[in-house]
């Protein structure tokens, strides 16, 4: 590490972050941090356990009653000091990112702003938690409706989205009233750490947040799922460990949100803009390196710019520079880890088993980092398994389609929903499409959907709930109704 990272590193306290203390592991247990792109121990972090969980737990509970009592004005004070707090310390912040999970700088550096955003959101959102009054039908009463907060809350964040995801959630519990146990990925847990840090220097008193990173999620996860105490679930993860999560839960009924697995379509028709839908395949397939829920996974052209789409997609994917997210003029950084390149590189593979044509890339990067090259695939068979499966790298196969109608089943001919991407200049295609697509997002000539001011979250098995936008908050608040009769 050079003098800088080795500082932004140094300036991360390590530790659990408890009931507004930072301490040990009870079993002072710690695990290693490493760099993706070079697999060096950046630092160890503290290893918490069950009995850290339901220390964490005894402090949330004991702290609800009085956060939920906070002026709403007060809690949107803090996360409006907490906002400013990440903008000023971007740089810094973009380069722990960069450091624990490989992305590039400047795609960190936007991470940060857009995780800085949920907090100026949902700082606006916490004064206009409203109810209402009304008088019943037979006028002999009238409806109060009272919105309050729904009690501690578990969070669990995934590593691909470290800062973002984790403010996501945090944002409205914080503007909801409900106090909060996060729980982020193990490979990812300093940029959670550094945000528990900045949150308590803005202002959030002790017991309304602990961060417990953890290499053995379940003796965490489950302990605090079964107590009774913890009132609500947010998840972001894939489907299979968001159904396990649900079974766990069903015993003592809690409010679950979750956001799981996507396999994203990208529908190019014969009349669309080819420059735009280039420039959006690129955003929606290469963001954060293709690890992104959102990822463009099947991309359909339509057959008469099949050809044209593909040359000009492989052109783009070519010219990216492959490397350490923090060299300069990097565009793709390392995958997560060794695991998730032989995912992706096992996908190709089969792919071209079946009979695609690499057109670019196809194969790992050089240099001792979880790198793989971009690739572009055409001729894929419908049957290949990267059609059902979420890729989750930097690997953009092109399918063909001849009808709206085909594109629209080959689109929704998936167990997932949660968000898709259509290029066309005709508007009624436009609408229909939109309308027609199984998903919870639609980019209609954009490759990017995500913001915090819009609702976020899919159908069918990619989830349930939706975060940001004005509904964000609603998953955080209970409603209650309170007749007065005698009138």
């Amino acid at each position: 590490m050079s003098d800088q990272e080795a500082r932004v590193v140094a300036q991360v306290d390590k530790r659990l972050f408890v009931g507004g203390t930072w301490r040990d592991a009870a079993s002072g247990a710690v695990f290693e941090v490493e760099d993706p792109s070079t697999r060096e121990v950046l630092c160890e972090v503290a290893d918490a356990g069950k009995g850290d969980a339901l220390t964490a737990l005894e402090a949330a509970h004991r702290a609800q009653p009085s956060w939920a009592r906070t002026a709403p004005r007060e809690r949107g004070e803090i996360l409006r000091r907490g906002y400013e707090l990440l903008m000023e310390r971007q740089e810094d912040l973009a380069v722990l990112m960069t450091l624990e999970m490989g992305k590039p700088l400047a795609e960190a550096r936007g991470e940060i702003a857009y995780a800085a955003e949920f907090l100026r959101w949902f700082s606006e959102e916490s004064v206009r938690i409203e109810g209402g009054f009304a008088t019943s039908p037979d006028g002999r009463s009238r409806f109060l409706i009272m919105r309050q907060a729904v009690g501690p809350c578990m969070l669990i964040t995934p590593w691909n989205f470290p800062m973002a995801m984790g403010t996501r959630k945090i944002g409205p519990a914080i503007a909801a009233g409900c106090t909060m146990i996060l729980k982020p990925a193990h490979q990812t847990p300093l940029s959670a750490l550094a945000l528990a840090g900045i949150l308590a220097e803005a202002g959030l008193p002790e017991g309304v947040l602990s961060v417990i990173p953890t290499t053995d999620p379940g003796a965490v996860t489950e302990p605090l799922l079964s107590d009774g105490r913890i009132r609500k679930l947010s998840f972001t993860g894939s489907t299979g460990v968001g159904r396990r999560l649900l079974e766990q839960s069903a015993g003592q009924v809690l409010r679950t949100s979750m956001e799981l697995g996507g396999n994203a379509p990208f529908l190019v028709f014969d009349d669309a803009d080819l420059d735009a839908a280039v420039d959006g395949a690129m955003l929606a397939k290469m963001r954060n390196i293709g690890e992104a829920c959102t990822a463009a996974n099947r991309i359909y052209a339509q057959a008469g710019i099949a050809e044209e789409f593909s040359r000009r997609l492989s052109e783009r994917m070519g010219a990216l520079r492959l490397g350490r997210g923090l060299d300069e003029g990097v565009d793709v950084g390392p995958l997560i880890d060794d695991k998730a390149r032989q995912k992706v590189q096992h996908l190709v593979d089969d792919a071209v088993e079946r009979g695609a044509t690499v057109l670019v890339g196809g194969g790992p990067g050089d240099g001792p980092g979880h790198f793989y090259r971009p690739t572009v695939l055409a001729n894929v068979p419908f049957a290949s398994e990267l059609s059902s499966t979420e890729i989750f790298g930097p690997v953009a196969p092109v399918l063909t389609f001849d009808t709206e109608e085909e594109a629209v089943h080959a689109a929704n001919d998936t167990e997932f929903g949660l968000v898709s991407y259509l290029y066309t200049r005709d508007l009624n295609r436009a609408m229909r499409v939109s309308e027609n697509l199984e998903t919870g997002m639609v980019g209609l000539n954009q490759g990017v959907v995500s913001n915090p001011a819009a609702p976020f979250g899919g159908v069918k098995q990619s989830g349930l709930g939706r975060e940001g936008g004005r509904v964000g908050i609603d998953e955080f608040l209970e409603t209650k109704y309170v007749g007065i009769g005698g009138l």
